[in-house]
């Protein structure tokens, strides 16, 4: 047989016997590997260990004397990497096999794993722990070198189940025999029960040195919405999310990961329920400390708007220091209906400390006062009689609101807007939008308004025109306008109303007027009073 067929040969039976070894469990087993098929020549026999002496060195197999009648050959890669084989050097061979020709098939590495077991099984029992080096990944598990090949089953990996049991492979493992077969060499072994041990261990060690401001380092274990729980080394703490920063946390992913390794400080242990409170923001000096002096009232400072509610904005100072600006504060006008009006999240404002509340950790801010008051100089800008102009900002029943310039409203009220017209609701004469020239009638600048009016244009023609066109017996043309149950006002003379009473109705119309008027409808009524100073005019139909 030449040496690329030995060398076949040989490796052929050395896969058999070791496929042989590891079945379904992918627990490491070694039975029957070999009938003994083949004749045992005087003292030797196949699968019995042997010394032999190396005679010679043929590159891809060594040349090894057994004291048989002929040589065998083991192949070169049976040997560790780099060893020199020297001429005369004892060998430990297993016969595999002895060929009709009396040639010898020999392995190094068979006979290597058979004294591996008797030493592992010689001198181990159930419960030792052994160490080992994970050397491939195989059904059910892992296989794990510890001078034989043994089984650790991806259960016993770790005290939670591993969910990639091939990022072990490589690695020097401690690990205990939970199952020795001796007769068909299979051993199992478990590195959860190791850790379990030193996490029980660790734990009652914890718990005799534990004191409420330790610093301990420990490895974040799980994250949740409100915290994360950290493993001491045996025992479980809560890092709650308020206790993370002395800043806004959103979520306790932005501080922590998984796996990550943490120095936290200890607030609380309960030793009745096991319970462990950890704080992160403790290690460093809280900022509220001495927080009058860095931000005295009626400082300025730069800060970024971090969070909008209904009623203001949430302004950044620097880390763990935050202060509401009031809706109410962030502009001299009037107050925007939300805060997104004014400002958005992110965006560098200036503020001004109006007060702070040690106790609660609560500092007011203002924007607005970072801003010249436009109501200061009020009386300078806007005296009165000045004609002004604006924009109809909002509308209200009682008036309209008319913007003179940023942070500067006027109310045009609804008896301001005509001479002439009782008006209930400033539309359909005024209305949102319109672009009003106004007269400046009065400044409140404590109270921060102005006065305005629409009619103190024109003259009023009370004074001058309507006494004069409006004769006490005069019958004149009239539009019903407004039907009550007191009477009809009529509109005459371009928008002046005066009032029909029910009593100046015909008879018929007098506990009705609908029966003989409807609005819109064009009449003729006698003018029967003219009263300058109540500013009213008395109408009759009768003798029309």
């Amino acid at each position: 047989m030449n040496i690329v067929a030995r060398a076949k040969r040989i490796t052929a039976v050395d896969d058999q016997l070791l496929a042989t070894e590891m079945e379904a469990a992918g627990v490491a087993e070694a039975e029957a590997l070999l009938t003994e098929g083949t004749d045992a020549r005087d003292q030797f026999a196949v699968r019995s260990i042997v010394t032999g002496f190396a005679v010679a060195d043929l590159g891809d197999e060594v040349v090894v004397d057994i004291g048989y009648k002929s040589e065998g050959y083991v192949s070169r890669a049976e040997f560790g990497e780099g060893d020199q084989i020297e001429v005369g050097s004892k060998v430990q061979v297993m016969i595999l096999d002895i060929e009709d020709n009396g040639e010898l098939i020999l392995s190094k590495r068979q006979a290597d794993l058979e004294l591996g077991w008797q030493e592992v099984l010689g001198t181990n029992k159930e419960g030792d722990r052994v160490s080992g080096r994970v050397v491939r990944k195989i059904k059910g598990g892992l296989l794990v070198d510890i001078g034989v090949p043994v089984f650790l089953p991806a259960s016993q990996i770790d005290i939670r189940r591993a969910t990639d049991v091939g990022e072990y492979i490589g690695q020097d493992i401690d690990a205990e025999i939970i199952k020795i077969d001796a007769e068909r060499k299979n051993i199992v072994v478990s590195r959860r029960k190791v850790l379990e041990e030193e996490r029980k261990k660790n734990r009652e060690e914890l718990v005799r040195d534990l004191q409420v401001g330790d610093l301990r380092q420990g490895i974040v274990k799980n994250i949740t919405d409100f915290g994360a729980f950290i493993d001491l080394g045996g025992l479980d703490g809560l890092l709650h999310i308020t206790d993370m920063s002395w800043g806004r946390v959103n979520h306790p992913s932005e501080i922590v990961s998984l796996s990550q390794s943490i120095e936290i400080v200890v607030l609380d242990y309960d030793a009745e329920r096991n319970r462990i409170s950890l704080g992160l923001k403790q290690k460093t000096r809280n900022p509220w400390e001495v927080i009058e002096e860095r931000y005295p009232a009626k400082s300025f400072h730069h800060g970024e708007v971090v969070n909008l509610m209904n009623y203001g904005a949430f302004v950044k100072l620097e880390d763990g220091i935050e202060g509401l600006v009031h809706i109410s504060e962030m502009t001299w006008g009037k107050a925007p209906t939300h805060p997104n009006e004014a400002v958005k999240i992110g965006q560098p404002v200036t503020v001004m400390v109006l007060e702070i509340n040690h106790d609660k950790q609560e500092i007011s801010l203002g924007m607005k006062q970072a801003e010249k008051n436009p109501w200061d100089d009020i009386s300078d800008r806007y005296p009165l009689a000045t004609t002004v102009k604006g924009a109809v900002t909002s509308i209200a029943n009682y008036g309209a609101f008319v913007q003179l310039e940023e942070g500067v409203e006027g109310l045009l009220h609804v008896n301001d807007i005509s001479w002439t017209k009782k008006l209930t609701h400033p539309s359909p004469e005024v209305n949102k939008g319109d672009e009003l020239e106004c007269m400046v009638l009065g400044i409140d600048q404590e109270r921060q308004r102005i006065s305005l009016s629409l009619k103190h244009l024109k003259d009023d023609p009370w004074e001058s025109e309507i006494p004069e066109k409006l004769k006490r017996g005069d019958v004149i043309d009239g539009k019903v306008s407004k039907i009550t149950n007191f009477g009809v006002f009529v509109e005459i003379l371009d928008g002046l109303e005066g009032l029909l009473h029910v009593s100046e109705l015909p008879e018929e119309a007098a506990d009705d007027p609908t029966k003989v008027l409807t609005e819109g409808q064009d009449i003729k009524v006698k003018v029967i009073n003219v009263d300058g100073e109540e500013r009213k005019i008395g109408l009759s139909m009768k003798d029309v």
